[in-house]
């Protein structure tokens, strides 16, 4: 049995013990769902010591990850940099790759949304990236009545993957009724090229993720829907 600290809460994972990678990328993931975001509000949120939480934001600034912004009084903002949301999207590609949860994750979400496509009617279905996730789509596609049409990915120099042809593109498909991303180091920029070419309705992905994209048109339709 873990052991536990007040009440209910778990005790926190000793900092020395935390993967390196896995703080930053909950650094660059905070700080791009909240620029306003203190120091000490970054250090609860990682459940690391707000001195480690300095220290690694100072990292991500060096690298040119992070930017800071004086905003008054006496505050301060954070803004990922273009080479902070790429850095972003490595690192989660890494961490979804080598996760002991990553199979149960991927299976479950990507079992959620082939259903979606039966309830929907949708029969061929097609991937968007060559990756774990799409050989666990694979996999989990045995189980419903649907036809795997390809894996779409441009940057493959392979011609199939896991007994399905690879494509360069959703027009070199025949009768694609929607596409599941499943690229894992630009999901958000794959995700973008798909729904332009099919819409957003025919355009799926799993919530593990995260896309940026996505999460902003929600906000977007939810402001629209309060004014």
């Amino acid at each position: 049995m873990p052991k536990t600290g007040r009440g209910s809460e778990p005790a926190r994972e000793p900092d020395s013990f935390r993967n390196e990678d896995e703080i930053t990328l909950g650094m660059l993931t905070a700080i791009e769902r909240d620029a306003n975001m203190s120091q000490r509000m970054i250090s609860s949120e990682l459940g690391v010591a707000l001195g480690l939480a300095n220290s690694y934001l100072k990292r991500c600034v060096r690298k040119g990850w992070i930017k800071i912004q004086q905003v008054p009084p006496r505050r301060y903002a954070y803004y990922l940099t273009p080479q902070g949301f790429s850095e972003k999207a490595r690192l989660t590609g890494n961490y979804l790759s080598s996760s002991f949860t990553f199979f149960r994750r991927a299976r479950k979400q990507m079992s959620d949304l082939l259903e979606h496509c039966v309830q929907k009617g949708w029969q061929r279905i097609a991937f968007a990236g060559v990756s774990e996730l799409a050989e666990v789509g694979i996999l989990s596609g045995r189980d419903f009545d649907i036809t795997l049409v390809g894996v779409i990915d441009p940057s493959s120099s392979q011609e199939n993957f896991q007994g399905l042809p690879i494509a360069g593109s959703l027009r070199h498909l025949q009768g694609v009724d929607a596409v599941i991303v499943t690229d894992l180091t630009e999901p958000d920029a794959v995700y973008r090229a798909i729904e332009s070419e099919i819409g957003a309705k025919r355009t799926l992905a799993p919530k593990l993720l995260q896309l940026t994209h996505r999460r902003q048109a929600k906000r977007g339709k939810a402001k629209q829907a309060a004014e």
